[in-house]
């Protein structure tokens, strides 16, 4: 069989053919081929590379190359960086052992675009069992591969949002059962504070698409309720990973709250300092209050410590030191740097 070009086996007019075109079996198969919607190649097993002497004009169309620049060439040309080797290994194994084979695997057109090619692999043997020929058929199935993508995708995303549903339940449901107050009413406005801190945090988190949030721009939020106009912030650019935003949202709530009920920020000269730094492995957050009233006696268990302790230490390994001064409040919040983005430690 001679290389030669899809066009030359196209009938004059398209759909009669003579009856001199079926002088035999190979010529019928032949006329086949080349008109099927099917991109098919033969290629020639007995010539170094096993080079391409028949292209349909399917296969063309699929890949965009002329028939003058497949002929003659081996179809490794169809591969390129992303192809798997796997799959190709595959290929030369059943080519070497002369049976047949279907492969999945992604190959290049000639403007460089990419299709997910299920290749089937046949052999052709003479009556002496001699390996003649290989026949390759290709059929597209990048818009399946695509699907599978996004099915993979859904499931994950469907995952992933189930987790997070659970962590914010999970603190949800922190906030009631530590929530201690002396009335109903008191009760309801205390859940509702912590539940709308909760719910900055989550519109800050969906803004940055759940990545990490800068900790200044998560200070800046949890003080949003009250103003910055008293609030000092200082320290260097760090981000905190998202499923820390939340809980690290809800201390910061529960000291503003503290402040806003107690501390300096009950004076309308009272100011605050919120400074942090790296220390070792640890992120050390500082807060200092200025010019509130005199401090009453701590009580350890009041003012939202209970939960505070209990986010620090469980869900963000955590711990916090806390005294008073006659200026007010005075904290260290000490977190491992593993709750924040290394880009910006």
């Amino acid at each position: 069989m001679n290389p030669v070009s899809p066009e030359i086996f196209e009938p004059e007019p398209p759909g009669v053919i003579s009856l001199k075109d079926f002088e035999s079996q190979k010529s019928l198969a032949l006329v086949a081929l080349t008109r099927t919607r099917m991109p098919i190649v033969v290629a020639d097993a007995r010539r170094v590379d096993r080079p391409i002497i028949l292209a349909n004009a399917a296969f063309l169309e699929l890949t965009g190359y002329g028939a003058d620049e497949v002929l003659g060439r081996d179809c490794r040309f169809l591969q390129g960086p992303a192809t798997d080797p796997a799959a190709v290994a595959q290929i030369r194994t059943a080519l070497r052992e002369g049976r047949e084979t279907t492969v999945e695997l992604l190959n290049y057109r000639k403007d460089g675009s990419t299709f997910w090619n299920r290749l089937l692999v046949s052999p052709v043997h003479g009556e002496d069992g001699e390996l003649l020929y290989v026949f390759g058929s290709q059929h597209d199935v990048t818009e399946a591969h695509r699907l599978k993508d996004l099915e993979r995708a859904e499931r994950r995303l469907l995952k992933e949002v189930d987790h997070r549903a659970m962590n914010v339940l999970a603190l949800v449901q922190g906030i009631v059962r530590l929530t201690k107050a002396e009335t109903a009413a008191q009760f309801a406005a205390a859940v509702q504070g912590r539940v709308q801190a909760l719910a900055r945090a989550h519109t800050m988190l969906a803004a940055r698409a759940w990545g990490p949030t800068p900790l200044a721009e998560l200070i800046e939020g949890a003080f949003e309720p009250c103003g910055l106009h008293r609030v000092s912030l200082r320290g260097p650019l760090v981000a905190i990973f998202a499923p820390q935003v939340q809980p690290l949202m809800l201390v910061l709530h529960e000291l503003i709250s503290n402040a806003v009920a107690h501390g300096a920020l009950v004076s309308s000269n009272g100011t605050i300092t919120l400074s942090w730094t790296l220390e070792g492995a640890t992120v050390a957050l500082d807060w200092c209050e200025h010019g509130g009233p005199p401090p009453s006696t701590p009580r350890p268990n009041g003012f939202g410590f209970t939960m505070t302790d209990a986010i620090l230490r469980r869900q963000m390994k955590g711990s916090i030191e806390r005294r008073w001064t006659p200026t007010g409040l005075v904290a260290k919040l000490t977190l491992p740097t593993d709750r924040f983005s290394s880009a910006h430690l």
